[in-house]
């Protein structure tokens, strides 16, 4: 539970246009990480799960700035 509370401390700080960049930068590290995978097994997998769960946060995190919640 640390590294989520870790997470969302970091993030507490950072603008929409921040979060956009961030997420855009994420997004595509995934899209990296998938490739990667499909070629040859990566070493540690639950890498991928671990990033798409930080995606899902940092778009929840922009929704709720975008609705000013």
């Amino acid at each position: 539970m640390s590294k989520k509370i870790d997470f969302k401390n970091s993030l507490s700080g950072m603008s929409e246009a921040d979060l956009k960049a961030r997420i855009s930068e994420d997004e595509l590290r995934l899209k990296k990480l998938s490739f990667a995978h499909a070629i040859a097994p990566l070493e540690n997998p639950q890498s991928i799960r671990s990033l798409r769960r930080d995606l899902a946060r940092l778009k929840t995190l922009l929704r709720k700035t975008q609705l000013g919640a």
